[in-house]
């Protein structure tokens, strides 16, 4: 067996023990909600259950590693890559984990602070596990001396990262989100799963859809009922505080809004929004529309009834693959190991460090 042979057993080993849901890890994902409010079990079961379903099965790892024979075999030593995780979501930073372990290079990751408990047990029981995995992967808040950096952030600290980092090969992530296309043909089924693209995670992370585009005189009538699936979102103070805040705004700026109880609707012309909140524009050309919003690096998903081919395609270099994801409704949150944020193809990357 192959060190590559043994790192995909590893993580299929890992994959089985998230699926099990045992009660060591269920006091565990507690134990991350205690810490941050966020981070609600429903929401760490949901996104550990996509991550065992789509990251962590033997098949899908092989076929998706075939696409890079060096890695099997590589052409140099081992590089170390110092890699900076994000903390909005639960475990959001998997893939890059994944990505670096599996192609066999020194693994430094600093946590985000919001997201140390999962994280930590994770780590924990690889290298109980797997003595070798200490050796490869561990934890530091400094990431000095390493060849090579993968980092997510905000806007402002991706400024930051590119300053840091410009001298070593990297990977700087800035802030993205996700938006819908809707033609008013929708059907109730439909919008119920356009309502979890939207509000899934609280609307935290970067496949969240934060703005729609509708034609003029699209019926929200038939659209505001899909959210009721998620008026327990009113029961949680982080996100009702963010509600009442936003809409005591509108109402102070005599903006117009629309709401669900639980989800502000509103004019806007960025595809970014608060939480709780969805912007809305309306459209006269479809065509012209997906051309655009095709090309805009701000976006990670484009959500229709049906996944389409973008009529355009933004590239970023050596490592490009499509920029913007096109997504049926209720996709967005299931991601598969060909997957790359910010199109960039993170393991070509990585085995190009060989």
């Amino acid at each position: 067996m192959s060190l590559l042979d043994e790192r995909i057993a590893l993580m299929v080993r890992l994959g089985k023990y998230l699926a099990d849901n045992s009660e060591d890890w269920q006091n565990v994902v507690d134990q991350a909600h205690r810490m941050n409010a966020w981070f609600t079990p429903e929401y760490s079961r949901l996104a550990v259950g996509n991550i065992a379903a789509a990251f962590l099965q033997e098949d899908k790892l092989r076929a998706w590693l075939a696409g890079y024979p060096v890695l099997q075999h590589p052409l140099a030593p081992a590089k170390t890559v110092g890699l900076v995780m994000a903390g909005n979501i639960p475990l959001v930073g998997f893939h890059d984990f994944l990505c670096v372990y599996l192609s066999g290079h020194r693994l430094r990751i600093k946590l985000s602070s919001k997201d140390t408990v999962l994280w930590e047990h994770i780590l924990r029981l690889l290298g109980n596990w797997d003595p070798r995995f200490g050796e490869q992967v561990d934890t530091n808040e400094m990431l000095k001396g390493c060849d090579a950096y993968i980092a997510t952030g905000s806007n402002n600290s991706a400024r930051y990262f590119e300053q840091y980092f410009q001298k070593y090969p990297h990977i700087i992530r800035k802030n993205r989100t996700s938006v819908a296309v809707l033609d008013g043909t929708e059907t109730r089924e439909q919008l119920d799963s356009l309502a979890q693209d939207v509000c899934t995670y609280f609307g935290l992370g970067c496949r969240n859809v934060t703005k729609l585009y509708v034609p003029e005189g699209y019926p929200f009538e038939t659209l505001l009922p899909a959210f009721d699936a998620f008026k327990e979102h009113e029961d949680h103070h982080k996100y009702k505080n963010n509600y009442d805040f936003q809409l005591a705004i509108y109402l102070l700026n005599k903006v117009q809004y629309m709401s669900s109880g639980s989800l502000l609707l509103v004019p806007g012309d960025s595809p970014f929004a608060p939480i709780a909140v969805l912007h809305y524009e309306y459209y006269t050309d479809k065509s012209v529309l997906l051309a655009t919003l095709a090309a805009d690096d701000r976006l990670q998903c484009i959500t229709l009834k049906a996944a389409v081919a973008l009529p355009a395609e933004r590239q970023s270099g050596a490592f490009a693959v499509p920029a913007v994801e096109s997504r049926a409704f209720g996709d967005n949150q299931q991601p598969q190991l060909n997957d790359y944020a910010d199109g960039i193809d993170t393991m070509a990357f990585l085995a190009s460090l060989y």
